[in-house]
């Protein structure tokens, strides 16, 4: 938000719950719970107030890779992504009293094939637990472990900037 020039705050709300239905697939996750985010703060939104709110998940073979619990599951995870390709989807929702925005951005990521030694050192130095899929790609895993994406490097880190500047501009804010 820092790099659009517009003035922003964080603000976190504890225990907000982001688990989802099984039905949900790929892209559908995130949206669905960005959606669930803005709705908790709903009640809290000022009248000249705009929240903006994401998540974003790590798509493998059909399965969710969220953040790993321990470092044996980021080490999993690290595993499954090694040599393959998968997707990264971010779910964003705009949100004011009267109106939201939401959107799903996706980019492809494509991950050389990583040994065990380049894993653990990786999970023991950086420490990816708040990371989906355990890595983040503005880290060393991303200078050598990732041959190349396809769309938005922000979507990648969670954010994807440049959509969102779009958003923001349909809601009236921006340059």
């Amino acid at each position: 938000m820092a790099g659009l020039d517009i003035p922003f705050e964080v603000k976190t709300l504890p225990s907000i719950d982001e688990s989802f239905p099984d039905t949900l697939q790929g892209g559908e996750i995130p949206l669905y719970i960005a959606r669930e985010k803005a709705d908790a703060y709903r009640a809290n939104i000022r009248p000249d107030e705009l929240i903006i709110t994401a998540d974003t998940i790590v798509w493998l073979d059909g399965q969710v890779l969220g953040k790993p619990r321990d470092a044996d599951e980021a080490r999993s995870m690290l595993r499954a992504l090694s040599g393959k390709e998968h997707e990264v989807f971010t779910g964003v929702a705009l949100t004011s009293i009267d109106k939201q925005i939401s959107f799903v951005s996706e980019s492809k990521v494509f991950f050389a094939e990583l040994t065990d030694e380049e894993i653990d050192y990786y999970i023991t130095t950086y420490r990816p637990f708040d990371k989906a899929g355990a890595y983040g790609i503005q880290e060393w895993i991303g200078y050598v472990g990732i041959r190349r994406i396809e769309g938005s490097f922000f979507n990648v880190m969670g954010l994807p900037v440049r959509r969102l500047y779009e958003a923001l501009k349909e809601f009236g804010i921006g340059l």
